[in-house]
């Protein structure tokens, strides 16, 4: 087990944003999700037992590093972990309650719809369990009573994107949201609008691939005036690069996050950037501070969220991340 003195150092680290760099991992063959009612095996572990309760949906990528990075973190600090999911928001509020019924040590908890969760994280609260939540719903965070955040400002990222953008001579973005209701993917347009300007945004959904791939398509050849396209997600990506094939368009592709097909495409040049949220960190951090409070009285963060991102990933460093792409840590 890892002394209290270098769990301290982890945290200080990450408080000071001298984190490693990270991106996302890889393709998902296999699901990273749990449905409402089942759940994913316990990882053994010692005392602290840690629910980690996400929005992910089956087959997203991104998803799967984020289990990882929670799961090493528990094999890492010997604390049982364990991995639920569920993309529907009350689906994801019961699992929190059935967390809390079970008197978990610490709740880790992904917020793309603060509002349908706000009672079951504020009952965990009061139950005396402390709760990080990662990746979104930063804002409403603290005001719930969780104890830190860990992820990007989705704003600023999709800033970053929209300058990276326009520095490369585009002039006209689609901006494709995948999942509804998620505020973190509408924030991330927002901000590339702001730094952009001539942005629109489309609509699909992740669960079927074929159907967000002939949306792009179709937006892309009834405007044969947008150059460039924004994914906020690694999987719809590759759709986005195949969408502009299929419709002859000059667009080019940006994205949040990577997975293998990304890192490919990097590469071959046929994707810009992708967005690096270091999610590998918004899995393991979380079970290193709950470790820290529950063995230490620690927190972290002093009410600000821990900053997991944004960087970037293109040609320029796409050879040194693609290895720990493959092996699922970024």
């Amino acid at each position: 087990m890892l002394s209290l003195k270098k769990l301290a150092g982890v945290a200080a680290i990450a408080a000071a944003g001298l984190v490693l760099s990270a991106c996302s991992g890889p393709s998902a063959d296999n699901s990273s999700s749990s449905s409402a009612t089942s759940a994913a095996a316990p990882s053994s572990g010692g005392p602290l037992k840690v629910a980690v309760v996400t929005h992910g949906t089956a087959g997203d990528a991104f998803w799967n590093v984020v289990k990882n990075g929670a799961e090493q973190a528990g094999k890492d600090l010997n604390v049982g972990v364990d991995y639920f999911a569920d993309g529907d928001p009350g689906n994801q509020a019961k699992l929190i309650d059935n967390a809390v019924a079970q008197k978990v040590s610490g709740l880790v908890v992904s917020m793309a719809n603060p509002q349908a969760l706000q009672t079951s994280i504020q009952n965990a609260v009061k139950a005396g369990i402390p709760v990080v939540t990662i990746n979104s719903g930063e804002d409403s965070s603290a005001a719930f009573g969780a104890i830190a955040h860990v992820g990007q400002s989705e704003g600023l990222a999709g800033q970053g994107a929209g300058q990276r953008l326009k520095a490369a001579g585009k002039t006209k973005l689609l901006c494709v949201i995948h999942e509804a209701g998620n505020i973190g993917q509408n924030q991330r347009c927002d901000g590339a609008k702001q730094t952009f300007g001539n942005v629109s945004t489309l609509q699909v959904d992740i669960s079927n691939p074929t159907d967000a791939q002939a949306r792009i398509r179709g937006a892309l050849q009834s405007d044969p005036s947008i150059d460039a396209v924004l994914a906020l997600n690694s999987q719809v990506a590759a759709r986005a690069v195949d969408a502009a094939k299929e419709a002859s368009s000059k667009a080019q592709v940006a994205t949040f996050d990577l997975n293998a097909d990304v890192v490919a495409a990097i590469k071959a040049g046929t994707i810009l950037f992708a967005v690096d949220q270091q999610q590998y960190e918004q899995g393991y951090l979380p079970i290193v501070f709950l470790k820290l409070y529950k063995e230490n009285g620690n927190t972290i963060g002093g009410g600000k969220p821990v900053q997991t991102g944004p960087g970037f990933v293109d040609k320029t460093n796409i050879d040194t991340v693609a290895p720990y792409a493959e092996r699922g840590t970024r």
